[in-house]
């Protein structure tokens, strides 16, 4: 919420919002990245330098660095002369994005499962493996609560939590960092139909991670793959439906 006149008269600058460790630039771009995807900014929407620094108590330079990441990502577009603009849903990437997803979230479940199975044969397991899994189980316990009463932005924090921590799992920072990357651009195409994710795939979850439990990689990678094109089919369908009918609009 940008200050009033009244409130900027005593000459104090804005609170500064704690950004986490990564720094203010980090955490601007953060920011903004989320402001986007949860439709805040929306697209085609102009962004200034000036206007987003005023807006995340920052100065220009950490906005500056910010705005080229997310044009990196595809979330800001910007014009030599004509500035930056918050990107249009990527709906015609939507189907890649889909298929990157499936790849990457099999072979996650797979290794976190081929892991599981190498812990259990030795006498002691890490403790982040431990603590990873009480927030798995915590994470399936608050997803079967909120499902439970459709609470759908709710839910859709627990799932993508949920996610990263499979991943996590698996102990391999190049699928972790690539699913974040992912889970951004996932997120933002169901940002134009919150109703697409639904809770009806959320049981899924329980089965995959007692297959990683188990330690029983094909299991695991099999059930994962259904779960992502079950909720790749979900969102298709709707998608198909709120188009307009083939030759709506034409002339006779």
């Amino acid at each position: 919420m940008q200050a009033s006149s009244d409130d900027a008269d005593d000459g104090s600058p804005p609170a500064v919002p704690s950004y986490p460790s990564g720094g203010v630039s980090s955490g601007v771009q953060d920011a903004i990245r989320r402001d986007i995807i949860t439709g805040t900014l929306l697209p085609g929407e102009r962004v200034t330098e000036a206007s987003l620094a005023q807006r995340y108590a920052v100065s220009r330079v950490p906005v500056r660095e910010a705005l080229r990441g997310l044009e990196s990502e595809g979330f800001i577009a910007s014009r030599p002369h004509a500035g930056s603009r918050v990107a249009a849903i990527p709906m015609d990437e939507a189907e890649d994005l889909f298929d990157v997803r499936e790849t990457l979230e099999v072979a996650t479940a797979r290794r976190a499962a081929a892991r599981a199975a190498a812990l259990w044969s030795r006498q002691d397991s890490p403790q982040e493996w431990w603590d990873t899994r009480r927030e798995l189980a915590r994470l399936l316990d608050r997803g079967d609560e909120v499902a439970a009463r459709d609470d759908l932005d709710a839910l859709v924090d627990v799932n993508d939590r949920l996610h990263l921590a499979i991943g996590e799992l698996a102990a391999s920072p190049t699928l972790q960092r690539l699913l974040r990357q992912l889970s951004w651009k996932i997120e933002w195409l169901y940002a134009s139909d919150r109703q697409a994710r639904g809770s009806g795939r959320w049981p899924d979850h329980r089965a995959i991670v007692s297959a990683i439990d188990a330690g029983d990689p094909d299991r695991a990678g099999e059930l994962m793959r259904e779960h992502v094109r079950g909720t790749r089919s979900t969102f298709f369908a709707r998608y198909a439906s709120r188009l307009p009918p083939q030759g709506a609009g034409s002339e006779a």
